[in-house]
């Protein structure tokens, strides 16, 4: 494939995915690594992309899933439900990873007024706490990822990897019989190292999260001991959850 036909086909992939997997398109392109690097300082000095570990991402970024305002807004009312569910089982003095979902920070608000260790990559959560005496924050280095107000990147995933933690609360884009997925290789870097922090995983997830797969898979369903959804969530989905011995609360 020539320089103009890989550039055309990077800048589709940007149109729907935001983020793009260097190693990916290296396959995709059937490219060299240095042939695909190439491509990206190109398209970085044209304004089209930036670039950033593992990847690049879009500079005009159209995928509503990745920005934090937006999902803070939808299902409103199920994620103050589940969220208030949640934070009955973080229990007092614990050390608790949140990540950067909407879900979760609506988690971090169902928590004001405990006595807590919270560590989290989230600035909007580390903003939730500002005033909170009783609970200690933490947060992660790494790349500042504005639309999601979200710390990435290896600094971040290296300081995780550090850390022991009695309870991981996670949110996710899509859950289906394969596993849990999310947004992109950014974003679950860090999810699978609180994966391997945390004693205790709970995720938290309207039930329009199910019988979908976001772009990037995460994890089995397994990694799962507690599942917290709505009282919409169909029967089937309920059902593979217990199937894999989780945990299901209905808020």
């Amino acid at each position: 494939m020539k320089a103009a036909a890989r550039h055309l086909r990077i800048r589709e992939l940007l149109e729907s995915q935001e983020f793009v997997d260097q190693d990916v398109l290296c396959a995709e392109l059937r490219a060299s690594e240095s042939s695909v690097r190439r491509d990206l300082i190109t398209l970085e000095s044209e304004g089209v992309l930036k670039r950033v570990y593992g990847g690049a991402m879009a500079m005009q970024p159209r995928d509503t899933a990745l920005d934090f305002d937006w999902q803070s807004g939808r299902m409103a009312a199920e994620k103050r439900r589940i969220a208030a569910l949640a934070a009955t089982l973080v229990e007092d003095n614990q050390t608790v990873l949140l990540d950067g979902g909407s879900t979760v920070a609506a988690v971090a608000t169902a928590l004001l007024g405990r006595s807590l260790h919270v560590m989290t990559n989230s600035l909007a959560i580390a903003e939730v706490f500002r005033d909170a005496r009783q609970i200690d924050v933490t947060l992660t280095g790494g790349y500042v990822y504005p639309r999601l107000r979200a710390l990435l990147g290896p600094l971040c995933e290296q300081m995780i990897s550090s850390i022991t933690a009695d309870v991981l609360i996670m949110g996710i884009g899509g859950i289906t019989a394969e596993g849990f997925s999310n947004s992109n290789t950014l974003v679950v870097g860090p999810e699978r190292k609180m994966i391997e922090a945390a004693h205790k995983v709970i995720v938290v997830a309207d039930h329009t999260k199910f019988g979908r797969a976001a772009v990037t898979h995460l994890a089995s369903l397994d990694v799962a001991d507690v599942v917290v959804s709505d009282a919409e969530l169909p029967q089937e989905h309920q059902a593979l959850l217990r199937q894999h011995g989780i945990q299901l609360l209905l808020a």
